[in-house]
Formats: C-alpha cells, sequence, structure tokens
C-alpha cells in the first residue's frame, strides 16, 4: 500500500514536577529547603530512514507521545529526563503544522533529524525559591506541558529520474527492463497506480534512480483522473523523461500529447517548465512511427533531445540510459523546488524582528470571565494548586502582569468567575 499524504498527532512529554522537601539530618542545624526539580520530557524527533518507501505506518498509527519526566526527588536530587520518542520516517517527508500550513521540516538525507514537537522543561523544587526573606518556601512547580500539535505529513519520492506522460505509453515497461523495479504492466489505462522506483545501472560505473509515475491525463494538475495525486513526486526530480506513444497507436497525436502533459506540468508547478527534459520517442518498432517522429521533430524543434526507442523490443533504450547519466553528471542536487529563491538573496539569511504574541487575553463569556493565551495558560499549568504558596505566587504574577486591571475593566467585581484554561475561581477586587 502506498500512502504519501497523512496527518498525525504529536505530543512532547510534560516535564517532571519539582518536589518541596526539607534536610533533615540530624548535624545540619536548620538544613532548609532539599526538593529538585523534575527531569525534562522528552522530545518527539522524526529521523530518515532509508529503507523506508511509504507513510503507511501511519496509517495504523496516528498518535505519537513522549514520556514524561521523571518528578523532582528529596536531598536536591533532579528527576531524570525522559527519552526522546524516534519515529523513523522515509526520505522525502515533508512535515507541516496542520493548524498553521507552516513548513516544519524538510527530511531528505539518511540519518537526518528534526524535533517536531519539543518536551516540557522539569518544574523547580523549592530549592530553588529559597530567598533570605523566605529560607523555607513551600513552593513547587510543575513540569511544563510538552508541545503538542496536529501535523502533516507529505511525502514526494526522491528520484534523479521521472518518467511522465500519457497513460498506456509504456512507461512501466521503461522501468521494468532498465531496473530491477517490478511494476505492473496490463494493456489498460491506468495500471499504475502508485509510483515505482528502480535503480538503473548504466554499466559504465554509473547509476541513478528513476521513478515510473502515474499517467497524467488532461486536467491533472485539478485533481482529475490518477496522475494529480502523485504531480509532487515530479518536483523532487532532476531530469524528467516524457514517453510519447509515437505510433499514436491510441489515434492521439503524438506531438498534442507532448505539448498536453508539459502544459499540466506548467499549471501545477510554473518551474517545472526549465525542469531539463528528454523525449522518449516509445514503440518505434510500429511501421507508422517512423513517419510521426519526423513530424513531430520538425514541430518540437532541436532544442529538446529526442531518442527513438522500443520498449518491447529493448532498441534504442541503452543509448538513452547513456543520456540520461550524462544530463545528470551536469545537474548539481539542488535544494526542493518550491524553497528555491529568486532573489539574489538566495545564500543570505534574513532575521526578522517579530512583534511578541500577547500574555493574555480577556473576554466574558456569559457571567464568566475568562483568561485566554499561550503563556498564562502555560503558567497556569505549571502552578502547584496544591500548595498554598504556589497559588499566592501565581496570584502575584497574575497582578503584575495587569490581569486583575484588566478584569476590572472588563467589569469584574467581587465574588464574580474567572477561568483560566480549567481552572475556575472567584474575583477579589
Amino acid at each position: 500500500m502506498f500512502v504519501d499524504v497523512t496527518k498525525i498527532y504529536v505530543k512532547g512529554g510534560n516535564g517532571g514536577d519539582g518536589m518541596v522537601a526539607f534536610r533533615r539530618e540530624k548535624y545540619v542545624d536548620k538544613g532548609g529547603p532539599a526538593g529538585g526539580d523534575g527531569g525534562r520530557g522528552g522530545n518527539v524527533i522524526f529521523v530518515v530512514e532509508e529503507g523506508l518507501r511509504t507513510l503507511v505506518d501511519f496509517k495504523y498509527q496516528k498518535h505519537f507521545k513522549a514520556k514524561k519526566g521523571e518528578n523532582g526527588r528529596t536531598k536536591s536530587q533532579h528527576g531524570a529526563g525522559a527519552e526522546d520518542l524516534i519515529v523513523k520516517v522515509p526520505p522525502g517527508t515533508l512535515v507541516y503544522d496542520d493548524d498553521t500550513n507552516q513548513l516544519i521540516a524538510d527530511l531528505v538525507e539518511q540519518g537526518q533529524q528534526a524535533i517536531i514537537a519539543k518536551g516540557g522543561r522539569g518544574g523547580r523544587g523549592n530549592i530553588r525559591f529559597s530567598t533570605p526573606v523566605n529560607p523555607a518556601p513551600q513552593i513547587s512547580e510543575n513540569g511544563e506541558p510538552g508541545q503538542e500539535r496536529y501535523i502533516r505529513l507529505e511525502l514526494k519520492v526522491l528520484a534523479d529520474v521521472g518518467l511522465v506522460g500519457f497513460p498506456s505509453v509504456g512507461k512501466s515497461t521503461l522501468l521494468s527492463i532498465v531496473s530491477a523495479a517490478q511494476p505492473k504492466i496490463a494493456d489498460y489505462h491506468f495500471t499504475t497506480i502508485t509510483p515505482n522506483l528502480g535503480v538503473v545501472d548504466v554499466g559504465d560505473g554509473r547509476s541513478f534512480v528513476m521513478a515510473d509515475l502515474p499517467g497524467l491525463i488532461e486536467g491533472a494538475h485539478e485533481g482529475v483522473g490518477l496522475g494529480h495525486q502523485f504531480l509532487r513526486h515530479v518536483e523532487r526530480t532532476r531530469v524528467i523523461i516524457h514517453v510519447i506513444d509515437m505510433a499514436g497507436s491510441e489515434g492521439r497525436d503524438p506531438y498534442e500529447d507532448y505539448l498536453q502533459i508539459n502544459k499540466e506540468l506548467r499549471l501545477y508547478n510554473q518551474k517545472l517548465e526549465d525542469r531539463p527534459q528528454i523525449i522518449a520517442a516509445n514503440k518505434m518498432d510500429i511501421p507508422e512511427a517512423q513517419e510521426n517522429l519526423q513530424l513531430f521533430k520538425e514541430k518540437v524543434g532541436k532544442d529538446i533531445p529526442i531518442y527513438g526507442i522500443s520498449a518491447a523490443t529493448k532498441a534504442g533504450v541503452q543509448e538513452l540510459m547513456y543520456a540520461v547519466a550524462d544530463l545528470l553528471d551536469t545537474i548539481p542536487l539542488t535544494p526542493l523546488i518550491e524553497e528555491v529563491k529568486e532573489t539574489a538573496e538566495e545564500d543570505r539569511v534574513i532575521y526578522r524582528a517579530e512583534k511578541e504574541p500577547e500574555k493574555f487575553f480577556v473576554r466574558k463569556d456569559e457571567e464568566v470571565f475568562v483568561v485566554e493565551g499561550a503563556y498564562i495558560e502555560r503558567l497556569m499549568k505549571m502552578t502547584n494548586l496544591n500548595s498554598h504558596d504556589s497559588i499566592q505566587r501565581f496570584s502575584r504574577s497574575m497582578r503584575n502582569m495587569g490581569v486583575d486591571r484588566a478584569l476590572r475593566d472588563l467589569g469584574a467585581k467581587n465574588g464574580d468567575l474567572v477561568r483560566i484554561d480549567d481552572f475556575e475561581f472567584e474575583f477579589v477586587d
């Protein structure tokens, strides 16, 4: 089963909770606080594994959660950090934040890693809150929640060469005779419904990866047929082999086929128009093909190399493979097409100042005043609600942030209900 797009949920591990503890040693006067910090939560890390070819594993497992850090201990001992959760993905995987559509990582090389969801830091134990004014604090923090997000994985097959063309022009047959790949071959359209990869050994010490992509038809860029699902894979290829039925065995005009496929590639991504292309004029063993090829060359011109072949008899195939290998030797490994910049500042790194997000927002939901915001909610979750001193510290933090004033401006009065995340309390003016 070939899966190249899927949506999953990932969550970094929560940090361990800090501890409230005190030294109680017989010969140590006024021992003081001794609660250790919690350990760091585990990260969710994606790692490229060359042996994988699809995202099918993510079809059956949709949730990935790293472990929580260990809680702090007595005697000032910190909790152990949790192990990172390693998730293996195939080369060519793009990771997007599903809510913002922002690209998080582009994973292409064996062993390449990316932290997709960060684990939370451990909460501080009471040893961290000791001051001359309060030498024996009863305050500790809960661990920071780990980052959680829904992400979308897209796989773009990594191949040096991509075979494109209308259905039944001989793409699968060509791949099968130049590599060990065994794509399905039959005399009906859309026999190929998933990309097939094969390693081509040219015979002179050179080799390259070739991908047979499902056939394209008119309107493919808009979602017509099967090929539209796999147009993204063409973006990864360095060279395109455009396979054309030069015999016109299905009553189509080879030149019109050529124009139509290039139009679909251009409409899907205009940069594909500049991708190096070689035309494989297939089915030259059929009598009508020779005359069609002559007319075809006159219409196309001399800019694009054209090789007459017969995938059925293997005639001309070796010469085509040599030409492809020679062309690949002249093309450097380029970055992903959508990341290629069009400006002269291509090699510069630009840093832009971003406005710091608001720490909180206040709104009224019927009779309840709601305080929202990533910062204030994170602070809430890290507050030990079983400790009076911790609650008092949280109250002071809110006052310093201006939460009390914002609630008052919105009309909050003594006894009104205020909610932060799942925690509700009464407003005291």
